[in-house]
């Protein structure tokens, strides 16, 4: 049964975390919501390292790495093979600390699931099957949507996913009630009969994600975008209702889609050791502003080394580095590809 699965991963419940501040713009500083541990206690913490920060994930209680791993990886050196590539990085990940990683189409479900085989117990896995949700009409009843998360199951080989968050419509095209009922029905279903240890969406509508935060406060977990670009909104912040409910939530494209970037993002670029400072002052500011876990794509092993060196590294940026990535900001805002220029919308969250 499930319960006797999660008592050989049990989390420490109840551990102290500081509420990150919520920042004004870039620069601002705020304590970390970073997890006080009780002596001894560090074996309960799933793929533990003494380098990784981890923070609580809301009312699920998870303790999290302050970076995890995301999905929607496009910039892969096409001479690797795509299997041993994951695995590799997979490998980095659970060497690092990393213990969460983020599936959100049937692709990524079926290569992390091939990465992890034999040691699924490492990592916390989410998993979603975008194209079989709800931004397909077809699956807009808790019917269908039951039907295809049983589907991404069966064909993965997993019994359980720790996390069934359903991807949401994009910006300007909000889901009626009636769907939004048929969303949470159908996770709720799922968590019940231990299928989703726990469940929640993504979305790129900030309103209609306030909307499911207040009214649904079944759901554990959000995600939505958090870049450089982002900040707390002065009123009416995103990060009120999350606090409130006491949701985990975590942040997508905090890269806006590589556009922070101006190499290929491969070892041999040689724009990597800006890029990869780069990346890491973008981390750097997200966590130092909010409580939203950042789940970059990691397209290599480098990236992974890069991710975890900008947990270890302060928080706070100093002046020469605000200029910086405030200079990286605007090359980001004039050259954010036609796709992603709804990132824009998501400059105050």
């Amino acid at each position: 049964m499930l319960d006797q699965r999660l008592g050989r991963r049990e989390f420490i419940r109840g551990a102290a975390a500081g509420a990150a501040g919520i920042a004004a713009g870039l620069g601002a500083t705020a304590s970390a919501a970073k997890v006080e541990l009780r002596a001894g206690s560090e074996s309960k913490i799933l793929n533990y390292n003494e380098d990784m920060e981890y923070r609580r994930l809301g009312k699920t209680d998870l303790l999290v790495s302050a970076v995890c791993m995301g999905g929607h990886v496009g910039r892969i050196d096409k001479r690797e093979d795509f299997d041993k590539n994951r695995r590799a990085v997979i490998d980095r990940c659970i060497e690092v600390g990393i213990n969460y990683i983020d599936s959100c189409c049937e692709p990524e479900v079926m290569y992390c699931c091939r990465a992890l085989k034999g040691r699924r117990d490492r990592m916390y896995l989410a998993l979603s099957h975008c194209a079989k949700e709800v931004r397909n009409e077809e699956y807009r009843t808790a019917k269908k949507l039951l039907e295809a998360f049983d589907g991404l199951l069966k064909q993965s080989g997993q019994e359980y996913t720790d996390l069934w968050r359903i991807t949401c419509f994009e910006p300007g095209g909000r889901h009626t009630f009636n769907t939004s009922c048929e969303i949470v029905t159908a996770l709720e279903k799922a968590k019940k009969e231990g299928k989703a240890r726990f469940i929640g969406i993504s979305s790129h509508d900030r309103r209609w994600l306030k909307f499911m935060i207040e009214y649904f406060p079944q759901l554990d977990v959000v995600l939505f975008p958090f870049t450089t670009m982002s900040k707390a909104a002065p009123t009416d912040s995103l990060f009120d209702v999350l606090k409130e409910r006491d949701m985990g939530a975590f942040g997508i494209k905090p890269f806006a889609a590589a556009s922070l970037f101006k190499g290929n993002s491969q070892p041999d670029s040689p724009h990597a050791e800006d890029d990869n400072r780069r990346a890491r002052q973008a981390l750097r500011y997200i966590l130092n502003t909010n409580t939203v876990i950042p789940i970059p794509g990691l397209s290599n092993v480098d990236q992974v080394d890069n991710a975890a060196k900008a947990v270890k590294e302060r928080r706070e940026l100093d002046l020469a580095e605000r200029a910086e990535l405030g200079q990286a900001v605007r090359e980001t805002l004039a050259k954010l590809p036609s796709d992603y220029q709804w990132l824009k919308q998501w400059q105050y969250v």
